[in-house]
Formats: structure tokens, C-alpha cells, sequence
């Protein structure tokens, strides 16, 4: 049995994680920002990501931090405050990161391309963070999760008029798949950055707004909108695509049949 942390763990993955760890036997605690009632195997321990109270003890005595903590576009000082509370712990875990595909080869640098797509550079940087702290590492990079694109879908299709990026492509992939290899990975030795998880198919992000129009039964019409900037035509490119590693099972129509109703 490992003493394992998960960091994010009551966010989208860490909820899909964290039962699996469980089932695997292990001694798992979560870090949260709220208390939470401990219970189902999960400890629940409460620290600050903007001060760093609460991290060190936290890690202190952990054997394997899979870190899932972070948001849009600050993931690289969520990782320096992890990192500096694993030193100041004076531990020495196995750190286990979820990243994302084509992290570096988005580029981001207009105001709107950091307010849109700062994602990927915020990850990119928070890969180098973990891979230069000294620390045992391992970072699996995934593409975009059905779970997501379905939120996107859900905000857009409101409009009248769906508006769908010019060429921009998407190769989803279920969280939960995801989350089964990373905990595959917290169960290993640190393996450095392994070879990244992708979804069966790739589409345009048009035909997926379509797909989930006609899966709810709605006749609202898709427009192509063409997005200024390089992060957009790098995602036309299909640079947040890895066709390799087509390792994904469920389909975006499979997730649709299971996951929305006709209205």
C-alpha cells in the first residue's frame, strides 16, 4: 500500500481518479482548498495554493503526489507552490502530472490568444517546472476530454447560430480513460514523460458541434468563424492532435449516446 496525494482531487479527473486509487488498495489523501469530510477510504486535508499553508504537511509523508491542481492559465505557480512545499517537506515523492498534447506547439502571444488558448503555454510551463525541481517525475500529456467539449457544446448550441472556428480539429478522448493511466503511472516507478493518451478519432470541432446538434435533435445551424491569431491556426494545423496515439476507446458519438438526450 502507497501513501498517495492527489492534488485537485475533488476537481473533473481528480473525482474520477480518486475511486480508483481506492479500489486499488491504496492510502489516498486529497488536498482541497474547503474541508471536506473525510470517508470512502480518502483522508481530506485542507491547504492554501495561493500561500502554501497546509502543503508541506501535506506531502510530507507522501510517496506519490498525482498532481490534477490548476486552472486556465496559472498552472506554472501552482506547480512552483507545490514543488517548494515538497522541498520545504524535505520529502521526496514520485510526482505524477497530467499535461496536454501540442502543449508546445500552440503559440500564444496576442491578448486574445493568452485569454483564449493560454492554456497550453500555462501547462507547457508547468511541465518544465515539475521536470527541473530535482524530483522523481512523470508527465502524461492527453488530448482534449469528451467531458469538456461537451460543456462547450452545451454553452454554444444556446445561440441561435452555432459558431464553430474555422478548421480548428479535436481528438477527444473520456476522462476516465485518462484517469486509469495515470493511476496505472502513480503505481510505477517515475518513468520521465511517457507516450501521451489520445482519443480513437479526430474530427473538426464544426462536425462535433453538429454531431451533438443532431444527438439532442436540434436544427440550429453551425457558422465557421474564423479566429485571428497563431494558437488558432496551430489548432487547424492540428498541432493539439497526436494521430499515433489513437489509444482512446469511446467514440464522440458513443460518449454522445451515453451522455445526452433528445430534447
Amino acid at each position: 500500500m502507497a501513501r498517495i496525494l492527489v492534488t485537485g482531487g475533488t476537481g473533473y479527473l481528480g473525482r474520477l481518479v480518486v475511486p480508483r486509487l481506492v479500489r486499488a488498495g491504496e492510502e489516498v489523501r486529497v488536498v482541497s482548498r474547503s474541508p471536506h469530510a473525510s470517508g470512502d477510504g480518502v483522508r481530506y486535508l485542507v491547504a492554501d495554493w495561493t500561500t502554501g499553508d497546509g502543503l508541506a504537511q501535506a506531502v510530507g509523508d507522501a510517496e506519490v503526489v498525482v498532481h490534477l491542481a490548476g486552472d486556465q492559465l496559472h498552472n506554472e505557480q501552482v506547480a512552483r507552490t507545490l514543488v517548494r512545499a515538497v522541498r520545504d517537506a524535505g520529502a521526496r515523492p514520485h510526482l505524477v502530472n497530467v499535461s496536454v498534447v501540442g502543449a508546445e506547439k500552440v503559440p500564444v502571444r496576442s491578448g486574445f490568444d493568452r485569454r483564449v488558448l493560454g492554456y497550453m503555454p500555462s501547462k507547457l510551463a508547468q511541465e518544465r517546472v515539475l521536470e527541473e525541481s530535482g524530483i522523481p517525475w512523470t508527465n502524461l500529456r492527453a488530448t482534449q476530454f469528451h467531458e469538456l467539449v461537451l460543456v462547450a457544446a452545451r454553452a454554444l448550441t444556446k445561440l441561435p447560430v452555432v459558431p464553430a472556428p474555422s478548421g480548428w480539429q479535436a481528438q477527444p478522448i473520456a476522462a476516465d480513460e485518462v484517469a486509469a493511466r495515470l493511476v496505472e503511472l502513480a503505481l510505477g516507478a517515475p518513468q520521465g514523460r511517457v507516450p501521451d493518451v489520445a482519443g480513437p478519432e479526430v474530427h473538426t470541432f464544426r462536425a462535433m458541434m453538429r454531431a451533438y446538434l443532431d444527438a439532442v435533435g436540434s436544427r440550429r445551424p453551425t457558422m465557421p468563424v474564423r479566429v485571428p491569431g497563431g494558437a488558432s491556426r496551430a489548432y487547424a494545423a492540428g498541432a493539439n492532435l497526436n494521430p499515433d496515439r489513437a489509444v482512446g476507446k469511446q467514440t464522440w458519438a458513443e460518449f454522445l449516446a451515453e451522455h445526452v438526450e433528445r430534447r
